[in-house]
C-alpha cells in the first residue's frame, strides 16, 4: 500500500465536511457539523500557525485526517482520524510515525507530543505503545460521548530525547512521599 500525506488547503474545505461528517467517529466526542467545520476553517483553524492539518492518502484515497493542533506550544497534540473502510491496515500506525517525525523535524523547540484517547479505543492504545509513546495519565470520567456516555480518558506521550535514541521513559509513577 503506497501512503503519502497532503497538506490540507482552504479550497479543499468541502472535502473536509465530506470527511468528517460522512463518517462515524466512534472514539471521538464531538459530533462534526457541516456549518461549524465550514466556520472553522474559514477562519483557518485547520492551517494556522497554531495548526497544520495533512490528509493521509492511502493508494490515491484520503483514507483518513491528520491534525497538528497547538504548534507554538513546547508540547503539541494531534487529532487523528482514519475512515472505517481502512482500519486495521496499519494506517494509524503509519501516521503516528508519520506524525512524531514531522513535528521532531519540523519544529526543533518541541519537547514532546502528546495524545489522548478513551480508554476503551483498545487499537489507538496499541498504536501509541507500538510507536514509542509512554501512557503518563488516565482521566476518570473525562470523555463525554454524543449518547451521554462518559468514559475514561486515557493520556500518552513521547519525549524527542526518547524518539531521537529509539528508547522509551518511564514515567516515575512512585513518586509520592508516603504513598502506597
Amino acid at each position: 500500500m503506497d501512503i503519502e500525506f497532503s497538506r490540507f488547503s482552504p479550497h479543499q474545505t468541502e472535502a473536509l465536511v465530506d470527511f468528517l461528517t460522512g463518517e462515524s467517529w466512534p472514539f471521538h466526542a464531538i459530533v462534526q457539523e457541516a456549518p461549524a467545520i465550514r466556520q472553522r476553517a474559514a477562519a483557518g483553524l485547520y492551517d494556522d500557525a497554531e495548526n497544520r492539518t495533512f490528509w493521509l492518502l492511502a493508494d490515491g484515497e484520503r483514507a483518513g485526517l491528520v491534525r497538528l493542533q497547538e504548534l507554538t506550544d513546547f508540547t503539541p497534540m494531534f487529532d487523528l482520524r482514519i475512515r472505517e473502510a481502512w482500519r486495521g491496515r496499519g494506517l494509524g500506525t503509519a501516521a503516528l510515525r508519520w506524525l512524531t517525525s514531522h513535528l521532531f523535524t519540523e519544529f526543533p523547540g518541541i519537547r514532546r507530543i502528546e495524545g489522548n484517547t478513551r480508554q476503551d479505543n483498545h487499537p489507538m492504545r496499541a498504536v501509541f505503545r507500538k510507536c514509542g509513546y509512554v501512557k503518563e495519565s488516565h482521566y476518570r470520567e473525562a470523555w463525554p460521548a454524543p449518547d451521554g456516555t462518559v468514559y475514561d480518558s486515557a493520556g500518552y506521550a513521547i519525549l524527542r530525547r526518547d524518539w531521537e535514541s529509539g528508547t522509551v521513559t518511564p514515567p516515575d509513577w512512585n513518586d509520592e512521599p508516603g504513598a502506597r
